[in-house]
């Protein structure tokens, strides 16, 4: 199971349908499949054969014909990149089909969901065909961006017009947060309240409960922010690739900032959003906005729509084998190079690492760069507030629909609280600006700030009453920074704190830069452990920032080796060692709770654990040969612990495959690319969970160190008697090594690191039938990463990767 554990679903989608298998269709249905539910991809049936297809001599009823858009919907979700599917393997979940023969298979599926070009009348078109063909419980939705539910509703029979809502799938629906809900004028509160609950529970996604107006809430206001910075483009003097550094990571937006952005959703797709506000938003003052500059209009006449045509604002080139990117000028519609970007105020928040701080900072800044984003910025946060209650009665929804949807760190109404509200407004005041009025009323109920925190809550300004309301979290959403907040810190140190989770279960956190792991993450996991064996029921490991970890503090060790003191690095290794195996055999039960970057030692962590509740977009690995070393803090000795347990005793039984699996793993750095690849790897086992919603993680994970405390937690003892393969294996190894060498796929050094890898997981050079202790292959881990660490290539690779953030072969 890939879903998030027990949730409170009354009645959660077994099966679903997704009609339509274009880009989004098909990305819907694999998501579906990857949170566990087999579901039906249908689209239309072709009227003609393809010329392949009548040299094969099939007919238009042959099914590798009738289904041919369904089946290059599926193919085209399996190869896609980003994955659309956590495992390849997910799509097996997937049954295509036309709609033309397989209507009559709607008649037992849960969920409907309408995924076809953004026409109404074709929608109405689709519905009117299968409303005959579904089960008297089946809810139907559509994926519309912006088309009204009422409208859409309108051709459905009476009876379904109960079952009937927008579902909103932002694009790529796997890796996006955001589901936006919309009712219908007759839809049941019921089976909306249900959908809601699958969306979060089954389907790990953010509800935002939007209003029935052209594009919801966050097309309406991140379309908006584009607009506004396209118009500035030409006015301001400003070009593409200023304004896209100026919108990205800078501000804490997506690298894609505005124009990649708009190349990779496409400019028609633009242009199409754009135009439904200007025809179906009359009275909304910034109409002007949503009709795009001439040049843009021409880029379209031109095909030039971005990513899908090979040119939109940017085109790739290649001149002499050189690869060049290439910005569009809009005055001349001719690619030029693009310029270095330099403004001061940007090399200055470099520096600044809260963004809250940066963008404060950058919006007083005295040049071109500051008066663009205070421009923009102070526009989308006056156009969010004026939205309110068109959109959304509240902030909290407005400001998750960008965050979850539009990839922003801050919805608006958390950056006009970072900015100052009461010093923003005057300065828009002053500016002659129009500030909608229930900011005003806020500042005049003695209100500074959208959120605040009271007694531990987080509460927003509520424009209704005109007073705080708690912002509503789903029973399973355990925040770090709320526990923190009301006061449940137990202990901390600069780089990690122990914090109170609630029902006896002790958290530990770290919040080192990347949460890379030095002495004090490693004294707070000493500390935690001790603690939770003393007091408490068990321990969680998490923490909340973009990664989980990504692995040793490796400046600290370059700097050791610099200064050849090779005994202190010993006992970093070492110690490193212990406590991965306090971890694993504490007393009380250690859970871990990986998410984001999970390498080298933060893997290590993690295999430590009894149990590991994973979120899905967790990518894991152990890399470190990458930086001339190999895994030394218990990873090599866990997954050749694991082979041992996994696999009968007996003769006969050939462990190498398993090994060499291992040894290619964690040889070429690989990353599981999701936390259900990760256990096909070997990184996660099948009692570990992967959790789909990011929003859970804690709560799953400190689920589970309970019910591992009232099971009467055992942890056993390190074991004595590991089979492992010996020289016969690692002479295979070897062998092979030695082949990738002379025919040119790894560089001698390659080759050593690899033979230095193949020691420690064949065992060393003992015989096959060889029994080893956990601390015989500890040893080993330790003695080949110090024998490596006295090589001037291997302070190369780790000087390099420090400095570059790629490895170095050499």
């Amino acid at each position: 199971m890939t879903h998030s554990g027990s949730s409170p679903l009354d009645q959660p989608v077994r099966t679903a349908a997704v009609l339509g298998a274009g880009v989004m269709g098909a990305a819907i249905s694999a998501h579906l499949a990857n949170a566990g539910i087999p579901n039906l991809l249908l689209d239309i049936k072709p009227s003609d054969l393809s010329e392949a297809e009548s040299a094969q001599g099939l007919t238009l009823d042959d099914p590798r014909v009738a289904n041919r858009f369904a089946a290059a919907g599926l193919a085209r979700a399996r190869k896609s990149q980003p994955a659309s599917f956590y495992s390849s393997s997910l799509s097996q979940r997937i049954e295509i089909g036309n709609l033309d023969d397989d209507l009559s298979k709607l008649a037992t599926v849960d969920w409907v969901i309408e995924a076809v070009v953004e026409n109404l009348d074709i929608k109405r078109s689709l519905f009117e065909k299968v409303a005959a063909h579904l089960g008297p419980d089946a809810v139907i939705t559509s994926n519309t961006s912006g088309l009204s539910a009422e409208a859409l509703s309108e051709c459905l029979p009476e009876e379904l017009r109960s079952r009937f809502l927008v579902t909103h799938f932002f694009n790529p629906p796997r890796y996006l947060h955001l589901l936006e809900l919309v009712r219908g004028p007759q839809t049941d509160p019921k089976v909306y309240d249900r959908l809601a609950a699958v969306g979060e529970y089954q389907l790990g996604k953010g509800i935002v409960h939007a209003k029935d107006t052209p594009n919801f809430i966050a097309n309406r206001v991140g379309t908006f922010a584009m607009l506004h910075a396209l118009g500035l483009l030409s006015e301001g003097g400003y070009s593409v690739a200023e304004i896209d550094r100026l919108t990205g990571k800078a501000i804490g937006r997506p690298k894609s900032a505005t124009f990649r952005t708009a190349d990779i959703v496409g400019l028609d797709t633009l242009a199409h959003v754009a135009a439904n506000m200007e025809q179906n938003l009359p009275n909304d003052p910034e109409r002007d906005l949503f009709v795009p500059p001439t040049f843009v209009g021409k880029m379209i006449e031109n095909r030039w729509l971005g990513a899908k045509s090979g040119q939109g604002f940017y085109k790739k080139t290649k001149t002499q084998g050189r690869t060049e990117i290439l910005m569009l000028d809009p005055a001349t519609l001719e690619y030029v190079s693009q310029p270095k970007v330099q403004f001061p105020s940007l090399e200055m928040g470099k520096s600044v690492e809260d963004l809250g701080d940066r963008l404060k900072m950058l919006v007083q800044a005295p040049d071109r760069a500051g008066e663009f984003l205070w421009k923009n910025l102070s526009a989308t946060l006056r156009y969010a507030a004026s939205v309110i209650p068109e959109v959304s009665d509240d902030v909290v929804n407005i400001d998750r629909a960008l965050r979850w949807g539009f990839g922003w760190e801050m919805g608006p109404f958390e950056v006009w609280d970072a900015l100052g509200v009461s010093k923003t407004v005057a300065r828009m005041e002053k500016e002659g600006q129009t500030v909608p009025t229930f900011v005003g009323d806020m500042l005049e109920s003695g209100a500074g700030s959208f959120y605040q925190r009271s007694d531990g809550v987080t509460q927003y300004f509520d424009v209704s009453t005109k007073a705080a309301q708690p912002v509503p979290f789903g029973p399973r959403a355990l925040r770090l920074d709320d526990r923190k907040a009301r006061q449940k810190v137990v202990e901390e140190n600069a780089d990690a704190s122990l914090v109170d989770l609630g029902d006896a279960v002790l958290g530990l956190e770290f919040h080192t830069k990347m949460n890379a792991i030095g002495p004090g993450i490693i004294q707070a996991i000493e500390r935690g452990i001790e603690l939770a064996e003393a007091d408490w029921r068990g321990l969680v490991i998490a923490n909340e920032a973009e990664n989980f970890c990504v692995g040793a503090n490796l400046l600290l060790i370059l700097n050791e080796l610099d200064d050849e003191n090779y005994d202190d690095v010993d006992w970093m290794v070492r110690k490193f060692q212990d406590v991965n195996q306090r971890i694993r055999f504490s007393s009380r039960p250690v859970v871990v709770a990986p998410h984001g970057l999970t390498l080298g030692g933060g893997c290590e962590i993690t295999l430590a654990a009894d149990r590991v509740a994973a979120s899905a977009e967790t990518y894991i690995g152990l890399v470190e040969v990458g930086a001339g070393i190999i895994p030394a803090g218990g990873g090599c000795k866990e997954l050749i612990k694991r082979i041992h347990l996994s696999q009968p005793e007996g003769i006969g039984v050939d462990l190498f495959p398993f090994v060499r699996k291992v040894f290619e793993t964690a040889g070429a750095a690989k990353v599981a690319t999701s936390a259900v690849e990760a256990r096909e790897l070997g990184y996660l086992r099948d009692g570990d969970e992967v959790v789909l919603n990011p929003d859970h993680r804690i709560y799953e994970a400190k689920t589970k160190v309970l019910a591992l405390d009232l099971d009467g937690y055992d942890p056993g003892l390190p074991l004595e008697d590991i089979r492992v393969v010996g020289e016969p294996g690692l002479a295979a190894i070897r062998a092979g090594l030695h082949n990738m060498r002379a025919s040119g796929f790894i560089s001698e050094y390659d080759e050593k690191i690899g033979d230095r890898l193949a020691w420690v997981l064949c065992g060393g050079e003992v015989s096959a039938s060889s029994r080893v202790s956990e601390q015989y292959l500890l040893d080993l881990e330790r003695e080949a990463f110090l024998a490596l660490c006295e090589n001037e290539q291997t302070l190369a690779r780790m000087e390099h990767i420090l400095k570059t953030g790629k490895p170095l072969r050499n």
